[in-house]
């Protein structure tokens, strides 16, 4: 199954259309993509998306039903017993930092959003421990408006698609939006992170066993004989480790 394309000699218009047939193409292969993370309000995602840095998402899942019931609203963490915060989030790991941001989350929601996450991208991203990324998946999953998150799934399949060569998540967040229709960048971004935690791994990706091989130029990066690829692709309960 050799590939044809060289993303090297690839027109603006080329390029573009090839990734939107790899977005369509990853629906059809991963039609239950979503967000792994477990909520029931922008405050839980955000929340929950703070404590996933460094951090597998089965963990978090399994931390933060205690963390959502000990701390409903942001006045709750803003006054956090920090000891006790602490040794709650312990098992997600940096958890010293993790509950400096979330204590200074809660603080500055309650002194200037009314204790709301907001739904701005420039408002989310004034708040301690939020970046673009977690400001976009916010969004996306909670207010509907289209956001591409570059975690290190999307950060490295948009690399191997020949779609960015850049390693700076703003930067490939760029060129991926440039590329993308707007009202698919949320669902683009969960069906890359399904494809690279199910697929398209970082060390030994089943390149033989991929749907989309004839549209990557880094076909071959993995192994390319069916059966031994088909080893290599992950179920869902692996893949959420």
């Amino acid at each position: 199954m050799a590939t044809t394309v060289d993303a090297r000699a690839e027109t603006a218009l080329a390029r573009t259309r090839r990734a939107r047939r790899i977005v369509r193409a990853l629906g059809e292969l991963h039609p239950d993509a979503r967000i792994a993370l477990h909520f029931s309000s922008p405050l839980e995602l955000l929340v929950a998306t703070v404590l996933s840095a460094q951090c597998t998402d089965k963990k978090v899942n399994e931390v933060t039903p205690g963390v959502f019931a000990r701390y409903p609203t942001a006045a709750a963490y803003a006054a956090a017993d920090r000891d006790e915060l602490e040794a709650i989030l312990r098992p997600t790991g940096f958890f010293r930092a993790k509950a400096n941001s979330l204590m200074g989350i809660g603080a500055a929601l309650v002194e200037r959003f009314d204790g709301e996450v907001p739904g701005r991208l420039e408002a989310l991203v004034t708040l301690p421990g939020v970046g673009r990324k977690t400001a976009n998946v916010v969004l996306g999953h909670c207010f509907g408006i289209p956001g591409i998150t570059v975690d290190t799934h999307v950060g490295r399949l948009s690399r191997r698609f020949g779609l960015t060569t850049e390693t700076d998540p703003v930067r490939a967040e760029s060129d991926l939006a440039a590329l993308i229709e707007r009202r698919d960048w949320t669902i683009a971004s969960d069906r890359m992170i399904f494809h690279g935690r199910r697929v398209c791994h970082a060390r030994r990706p089943a390149c033989g066993a991929c749907a989309i091989a004839r549209m990557c130029p880094s076909f071959g990066t993995g192994p390319t004989e069916p059966a031994e690829a088909a080893r290599l692709v992950r179920g869902d309960a692996e893949a959420a480790r």
